[in-house]
């Protein structure tokens, strides 16, 4: 079966998966979900949890004890993989996806074949962790432009090295997640949903990030273009009036819930397309404190009504 059809056959059992979660949720461009409704299961980045001399274990307790539902773990990492899988036995809390940190410093846009090279072994090797872990996704950011690398050349030559992991991806059965970042690439929910299908693959999907869109466009757009192409999604604030008053970057200086991020639309729009999985946090972190005041802060933002 050639990656045409099975692209094709995804889409096909997207869509009727969409339809059918409609019927059973009773709602036809609308939720019929009871006010407050928590639909989604919700994640915290394990960068976040910031205490000192705290082993992987208690981290992972602490997470739970806060009431998250799962963690996303960055690879690749120097941490004990015993200790981790241990952690996640002991508390069932789900390592659902996967963080390349190699992804900036390595893009596959790089014109430097070596640069390319380490970065296709970075995302291998998060492939791998995701394997290791049972996780489902690795997040990658697709590629960077800037004043040495076209936008021409970052699409054709992103998708060049992309394709050549889709085999491994299948192999592993773990899905690459392209996530939307300020990387001055795929600048409209349009375009991101052509190239993701232009690999006409089921293992490549969308990691939408709602906060980083803010900035150039609305996260409910978004998700209508991307619709069923989304695996998983970030969650972060911003505000446009601090972008204004003193730039772009201020603009995450604000937490999820006094921003002017149209949540309510965000959480409706997500469901209406079917999605309804893991929502990870990528904010600040902190202490105990800090974190029930980020899952109480998600909690608020992602109800569905």
């Amino acid at each position: 079966m050639n990656s045409e059809i099975k692209r094709r056959e995804f889409l096909k059992m997207s869509a009727v998966g969409i339809a059918a979660a409609g019927s059973v949720a009773g709602f036809s461009g609308t939720s019929a979900f009871a006010a407050g409704d928590q639909v989604f299961k919700k994640a915290v980045g394990f960068g976040m949890i910031r205490i000192d001399g705290m082993s992987i274990m208690d981290k992972f307790k602490l997470a739970k004890d806060v009431g998250f539902d799962g963690i996303e773990m960055p690879a690749p990492n120097k941490l004990d993989d015993k200790e981790i899988l241990a952690a996640q036995d002991a508390t069932g809390l789900q390592i659902h996806s996967i963080m390349n940190t190699v992804h900036w410093r390595k893009p596959f846009s790089d014109p430097d074949p070596k640069v390319r090279e380490e970065g296709m072994a970075g995302m291998k090797e998060a492939l791998d962790k995701a394997k290791l872990y049972g996780a489902e996704t690795v997040l990658l950011v697709p590629a960077v432009v800037n004043e040495d690398v076209t936008y021409a050349k970052a699409y054709k030559q992103s998708q060049e090295e992309i394709r050549k992991l889709i085999p491994y991806a299948e192999k592993l059965n773990v899905k690459i997640g392209l996530e939307n970042v300020w990387n001055n690439f795929l600048l409209s929910p349009v375009e991101m949903a052509r190239y993701i299908d232009e690999f006409e693959s089921p293992f490549i999907g969308a990691y939408f990030d709602c906060g980083n869109i803010v900035r150039y466009g609305w996260p409910v757009h978004w998700i209508e273009a991307l619709n069923e192409r989304i695996i998983k999604v970030h969650v972060k604030a911003y505000s446009r009036k601090l972008q204004n008053e003193t730039g772009p970057r201020s603009g995450f200086r604000t937490e999820m819930g006094d921003d002017d991020i149209n949540w309510p639309g965000i959480s409706k729009a997500l469901v209406k397309v079917g999605y309804k999985e893991w929502v990870t946090a990528e904010v600040r972190g902190g202490d105990r404190a800090r974190l029930e005041d980020v899952k109480q802060r998600m909690d608020n933002i992602l109800q569905v009504s």
